[in-house]
Protein backbone atom coordinates (compact mmCIF):
# COMPACT_ATOMS: atom_id res chain seq x y z
CA UNK A 1 0.00 0.00 0.00
CA UNK A 2 2.75 2.26 1.13
CA UNK A 3 4.68 1.81 -2.71
CA UNK A 4 1.85 2.40 -4.76
CA UNK A 5 0.32 6.05 -5.50
CA UNK A 6 -2.98 6.48 -3.78
CA UNK A 7 -3.97 9.60 -6.30
CA UNK A 8 -2.83 10.59 -9.81
CA UNK A 9 -2.25 14.33 -10.37
CA UNK A 10 -3.51 13.96 -13.79
CA UNK A 11 -6.96 12.65 -12.96
CA UNK A 12 -9.77 15.41 -11.42
CA UNK A 13 -11.02 15.49 -7.93
CA UNK A 14 -14.81 14.45 -7.08
CA UNK A 15 -16.96 15.82 -9.61
CA UNK A 16 -19.59 17.34 -7.53
CA UNK A 17 -20.39 17.96 -3.48
CA UNK A 18 -23.24 14.70 -3.99
CA UNK A 19 -19.91 12.77 -5.45
CA UNK A 20 -18.73 13.40 -1.22
CA UNK A 21 -21.51 13.75 0.95
CA UNK A 22 -23.26 10.28 -0.16
CA UNK A 23 -20.66 7.88 0.38
CA UNK A 24 -20.73 9.27 3.75
CA UNK A 25 -23.83 8.61 4.57
CA UNK A 26 -23.94 5.38 3.27
CA UNK A 27 -20.96 4.68 5.66
CA UNK A 28 -22.85 6.15 8.79
CA UNK A 29 -26.02 3.82 8.47
CA UNK A 30 -24.15 0.73 7.70
CA UNK A 31 -24.26 -1.77 10.73
CA UNK A 32 -23.75 -5.31 10.24
CA UNK A 33 -24.87 -7.58 12.96
CA UNK A 34 -22.46 -10.44 11.81
CA UNK A 35 -19.09 -8.06 11.71
CA UNK A 36 -17.93 -6.11 14.92
CA UNK A 37 -17.22 -2.67 13.65
CA UNK A 38 -13.43 -3.48 13.38
CA UNK A 39 -13.86 -6.02 11.26
CA UNK A 40 -15.13 -4.38 7.92
CA UNK A 41 -13.91 -1.64 6.24
CA UNK A 42 -15.62 1.24 3.95
CA UNK A 43 -13.57 2.83 1.12
CA UNK A 44 -14.83 5.91 -0.92
CA UNK A 45 -13.25 7.26 -3.88
CA UNK A 46 -10.28 5.50 -3.39
CA UNK A 47 -7.72 3.65 -5.43
CA UNK A 48 -8.26 -0.37 -5.17
CA UNK A 49 -6.00 -1.88 -7.21
CA UNK A 50 -6.62 -5.30 -8.21
CA UNK A 51 -3.87 -6.87 -10.36
CA UNK A 52 -0.58 -7.71 -9.30
CA UNK A 53 1.42 -8.54 -12.28
CA UNK A 54 -0.23 -4.79 -13.47
CA UNK A 55 0.50 -3.04 -10.57
CA UNK A 56 -0.11 0.16 -12.22
CA UNK A 57 -3.97 -0.61 -13.09
CA UNK A 58 -6.47 0.38 -10.10
CA UNK A 59 -10.65 1.12 -10.03
CA UNK A 60 -11.84 4.23 -7.58
CA UNK A 61 -15.00 2.88 -6.85
CA UNK A 62 -17.74 5.94 -5.21
CA UNK A 63 -18.11 3.49 -2.22
CA UNK A 64 -17.44 -0.40 -1.17
CA UNK A 65 -17.65 -2.27 1.42
CA UNK A 66 -15.36 -5.51 2.53
CA UNK A 67 -16.30 -7.35 5.27
CA UNK A 68 -13.67 -9.67 7.31
CA UNK A 69 -11.21 -7.56 6.87
CA UNK A 70 -9.75 -5.05 9.74
CA UNK A 71 -10.89 -1.41 9.80
CA UNK A 72 -7.00 -0.25 9.87
CA UNK A 73 -4.74 -1.49 7.37
CA UNK A 74 -1.86 -4.18 8.89
CA UNK A 75 -4.55 -3.62 12.46
CA UNK A 76 -3.10 -0.22 12.84
CA UNK A 77 -2.66 1.98 9.95
CA UNK A 78 -5.54 4.15 7.67
CA UNK A 79 -5.59 3.14 4.69
CA UNK A 80 -4.25 5.33 1.22
CA UNK A 81 -5.50 2.38 -0.76
CA UNK A 82 -7.07 -0.86 -0.66
CA UNK A 83 -4.28 -3.32 -2.86
CA UNK A 84 -6.32 -6.68 -3.28
CA UNK A 85 -3.55 -8.35 -3.28
CA UNK A 86 -2.53 -7.88 -0.05
CA UNK A 87 -6.05 -7.58 2.15
CA UNK A 88 -6.69 -10.91 0.40
CA UNK A 89 -10.55 -10.37 0.26
CA UNK A 90 -12.60 -8.49 -2.18
CA UNK A 91 -15.22 -5.86 -1.87
CA UNK A 92 -19.02 -7.84 -1.17
CA UNK A 93 -20.65 -4.73 -2.41
CA UNK A 94 -19.46 -1.89 -4.74
CA UNK A 95 -21.88 1.44 -5.62
CA UNK A 96 -21.48 3.95 -8.61
CA UNK A 97 -22.30 7.10 -8.89
CA UNK A 98 -23.44 7.91 -12.67
CA UNK A 99 -21.78 10.87 -13.62
CA UNK A 100 -22.56 11.81 -17.94
CA UNK A 101 -19.11 10.77 -18.49
CA UNK A 102 -18.92 7.81 -16.58
CA UNK A 103 -22.17 6.27 -17.24
CA UNK A 104 -21.52 3.83 -20.01
CA UNK A 105 -18.79 2.57 -18.26
CA UNK A 106 -20.15 2.08 -14.94
CA UNK A 107 -23.31 0.23 -16.53
CA UNK A 108 -20.99 -1.99 -18.74
CA UNK A 109 -21.81 -0.32 -22.23
CA UNK A 110 -18.40 -0.06 -23.25
CA UNK A 111 -15.44 -2.49 -24.73
CA UNK A 112 -12.01 -2.71 -23.23
CA UNK A 113 -9.86 -1.56 -25.80
CA UNK A 114 -6.56 -2.62 -26.89
CA UNK A 115 -3.63 -2.17 -24.68
CA UNK A 116 -5.73 -0.98 -22.01
CA UNK A 117 -6.49 -1.79 -18.79
CA UNK A 118 -9.92 -3.81 -18.08
CA UNK A 119 -13.32 -1.76 -17.89
CA UNK A 120 -14.31 -0.67 -14.35
CA UNK A 121 -17.60 -3.55 -14.91
CA UNK A 122 -15.14 -5.76 -15.92
CA UNK A 123 -12.73 -5.53 -12.89
CA UNK A 124 -16.04 -6.06 -10.45
CA UNK A 125 -17.57 -8.89 -12.84
CA UNK A 126 -14.89 -10.77 -13.68
CA UNK A 127 -11.67 -9.66 -11.57
CA UNK A 128 -12.88 -9.25 -8.17
CA UNK A 129 -16.47 -11.15 -8.95
CA UNK A 130 -17.91 -8.22 -6.56
CA UNK A 131 -21.10 -10.27 -5.23
CA UNK A 132 -23.73 -7.11 -5.04
CA UNK A 133 -23.31 -4.24 -7.75
CA UNK A 134 -25.33 -0.72 -7.11
CA UNK A 135 -25.54 2.23 -9.90
CA UNK A 136 -27.22 5.29 -8.54
CA UNK A 137 -28.24 7.69 -11.21
CA UNK A 138 -28.76 11.11 -9.20
CA UNK A 139 -30.04 13.41 -11.98
CA UNK A 140 -32.82 10.60 -12.70
CA UNK A 141 -33.13 9.19 -9.24
CA UNK A 142 -32.61 5.73 -10.81
CA UNK A 143 -31.09 2.98 -8.96
CA UNK A 144 -29.95 -0.27 -10.50
CA UNK A 145 -28.37 -3.49 -8.80
CA UNK A 146 -27.14 -6.11 -10.35
CA UNK A 147 -26.22 -9.44 -8.22
CA UNK A 148 -23.01 -11.89 -9.72
CA UNK A 149 -24.71 -15.28 -10.50
CA UNK A 150 -22.65 -17.86 -12.40
CA UNK A 151 -19.67 -15.39 -13.10
CA UNK A 152 -22.10 -12.56 -14.77
CA UNK A 153 -24.20 -9.68 -13.16
CA UNK A 154 -27.96 -10.11 -13.44
CA UNK A 155 -30.16 -7.36 -12.81
CA UNK A 156 -32.15 -7.26 -9.53
CA UNK A 157 -35.72 -6.08 -9.18
CA UNK A 158 -36.39 -3.50 -6.52
CA UNK A 159 -39.28 -3.85 -4.38
CA UNK A 160 -39.69 0.26 -3.36
CA UNK A 161 -36.08 0.67 -4.94
CA UNK A 162 -34.62 -0.82 -2.08
CA UNK A 163 -32.02 -3.57 -2.14
CA UNK A 164 -31.72 -6.23 0.25
CA UNK A 165 -28.54 -8.27 0.82
CA UNK A 166 -29.13 -11.20 2.47
CA UNK A 167 -25.27 -12.35 3.54
CA UNK A 168 -25.16 -9.23 5.21
CA UNK A 169 -28.31 -8.63 6.67
CA UNK A 170 -28.29 -5.38 5.41
CA UNK A 171 -30.22 -3.21 3.31
CA UNK A 172 -29.63 -0.25 0.38
CA UNK A 173 -32.47 1.71 -0.69
CA UNK A 174 -33.37 5.45 -2.15
CA UNK A 175 -34.77 7.35 0.66
CA UNK A 176 -36.31 11.18 0.32
CA UNK A 177 -35.28 13.38 3.45
CA UNK A 178 -32.04 15.88 4.64
CA UNK A 179 -28.47 14.92 5.13
CA UNK A 180 -26.37 17.70 5.76
CA UNK A 181 -29.26 19.77 5.17
CA UNK A 182 -29.54 18.96 1.37
CA UNK A 183 -33.32 17.73 1.17
CA UNK A 184 -33.17 15.06 -2.06
CA UNK A 185 -33.00 11.28 -2.73
CA UNK A 186 -30.41 9.93 -0.92
CA UNK A 187 -29.10 6.18 -0.66
CA UNK A 188 -28.97 4.96 2.71
CA UNK A 189 -29.15 1.52 4.83
CA UNK A 190 -31.88 -0.06 6.45
CA UNK A 191 -32.72 -3.43 8.83
CA UNK A 192 -34.31 -6.05 8.08
CA UNK A 193 -37.46 -4.38 9.88
CA UNK A 194 -36.96 -2.32 6.93
CA UNK A 195 -36.18 0.60 9.13
CA UNK A 196 -34.17 3.19 7.46
CA UNK A 197 -30.55 3.11 10.23
CA UNK A 198 -29.78 6.09 11.62
CA UNK A 199 -26.76 8.13 11.19
CA UNK A 200 -24.81 8.99 14.63
CA UNK A 201 -26.28 12.88 14.27
CA UNK A 202 -29.68 10.99 14.08
CA UNK A 203 -29.35 9.39 17.07
CA UNK A 204 -27.83 11.65 18.98
CA UNK A 205 -30.86 13.91 18.05
CA UNK A 206 -33.18 11.44 18.97
CA UNK A 207 -31.41 10.66 22.16
CA UNK A 208 -31.68 14.11 23.60
CA UNK A 209 -35.24 13.77 22.49
CA UNK A 210 -35.69 11.17 24.30
CA UNK A 211 -34.11 12.61 27.19
CA UNK A 212 -36.06 15.97 27.34
CA UNK A 213 -39.10 13.84 27.17
CA UNK A 214 -38.04 11.70 30.11
CA UNK A 215 -36.79 14.93 31.90
CA UNK A 216 -40.33 16.16 31.20
CA UNK A 217 -42.25 13.34 32.92
CA UNK A 218 -39.65 13.18 35.47
CA UNK A 219 -40.84 17.09 35.88
CA UNK A 220 -44.53 16.02 35.24
CA UNK A 221 -44.38 13.27 38.01
CA UNK A 222 -42.45 15.22 40.39
CA UNK A 223 -45.25 17.86 40.03
CA UNK A 224 -47.71 14.95 40.69
CA UNK A 225 -45.97 13.54 43.39
CA UNK A 226 -45.83 17.53 45.35
CA UNK A 227 -50.50 18.20 44.75
CA UNK A 228 -50.53 14.92 45.66
CA UNK A 229 -48.49 15.46 48.98
CA UNK A 230 -50.44 19.01 49.43
CA UNK A 231 -53.91 17.22 49.12
CA UNK A 232 -52.89 14.45 51.57
CA UNK A 233 -51.67 17.29 54.26
CA UNK A 234 -54.31 18.88 53.66
CA UNK A 235 -56.42 15.86 54.31
CA UNK A 236 -54.48 15.68 57.09
CA UNK A 237 -55.14 19.12 58.33
CA UNK A 238 -58.99 18.63 57.94
CA UNK A 239 -58.81 15.15 59.54
CA UNK A 240 -57.37 17.13 62.55
CA UNK A 241 -59.70 19.76 63.07
CA UNK A 242 -62.81 17.43 62.42
CA UNK A 243 -60.88 15.48 65.20
CA UNK A 244 -60.54 18.83 67.66
CA UNK A 245 -63.89 19.68 66.57
CA UNK A 246 -65.34 16.26 68.16
CA UNK A 247 -62.70 16.38 71.10
CA UNK A 248 -64.53 20.11 72.27
CA UNK A 249 -67.61 18.39 70.91
CA UNK A 250 -67.29 15.68 73.44
CA UNK A 251 -65.79 18.04 76.23
CA UNK A 252 -68.77 20.46 75.66
CA UNK A 253 -71.11 17.23 76.78
CA UNK A 254 -69.33 15.86 79.50
CA UNK A 255 -69.38 19.78 80.97
CA UNK A 256 -73.38 19.44 80.37
CA UNK A 257 -73.32 16.71 82.10
CA UNK A 258 -71.30 17.34 85.03
CA UNK A 259 -73.65 20.65 85.31
CA UNK A 260 -76.66 18.81 85.27
CA UNK A 261 -76.03 16.12 88.20
CA UNK A 262 -74.78 19.39 90.47
CA UNK A 263 -78.78 20.43 90.02
CA UNK A 264 -79.35 16.62 91.27
CA UNK A 265 -80.44 15.38 87.45
CA UNK A 266 -79.53 12.64 85.91
CA UNK A 267 -78.25 13.44 82.31
CA UNK A 268 -78.55 9.31 81.54
CA UNK A 269 -82.27 9.97 81.86
CA UNK A 270 -82.33 12.30 79.61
Amino acid sequence: MYDLPSEDPEEPGLPDEFHALQPGLLSATLQLADYPEGNYFTGTDMNLYYDVHHQGWYKRPDWFLSVGVSRLYDGHDLRLSYVIWQEGISPFVAVELLSPGTEKEDLGETQRRAGKPPTKWEVYEKILRVPYYIAFDRYSNRLRAFHLQAGSYQPLTLPDNKLWIPELKIGIGSWNGAYQGVERLWLRCFDEAGLWIKTPEERAIASAKRAAAETQKAELAAQQAAAETQRAELAAQQAAAETQRAELAESALEALKTRLRNKGIDPDSL
